[in-house]
């Protein structure tokens, strides 16, 4: 069985960070593109960032860049997203995806909270 275990949210004050990592298993990573994506209350998902299969080509969206790092570490199956500078707008549920051509694979979600 496929799966995609998020971790690492919670709740941080503006200007803190956290680290979000989605660990895979049942399946090979190496043969993943991963993207990070978000959705608040109110507000359409977003696409945070993504990282080819091979690590060389990376994306931000516009709200992100500078602040976050995506990463990968296939000897762990696992994708990190590093979350720096943290505003409020940044609140949201954050769901990791992985995609190998007509194979996909979800995480569950976890809750981010950036609030004084």
């Amino acid at each position: 069985q496929s799966q995609f275990v998020e971790s690492g949210g919670g709740l941080v004050q503006p200007g803190g960070s956290l680290r979000l990592s989605c660990q895979a298993s049942g399946f090979n990573l190496d043969y993943y593109a991963v993207g990070w994506f978000r959705q608040a209350p109110g507000k359409e998902r977003e696409g945070v960032s993504c990282i080819s299969s091979s690590g060389s080509r990376i994306n931000y969206a516009d709200s992100v860049k500078g602040r976050f790092t995506i990463s990968r570490d296939d000897a762990k199956n696992t994708v990190y997203l590093q979350m720096n500078n943290l505003e409020p707008e940044d609140t949201a549920v954050y769901y990791c995806n992985a995609k190998f051509i007509i194979l996909t694979v979800w995480g569950q979600g976890t809750l981010v909270t950036v609030s004084s």
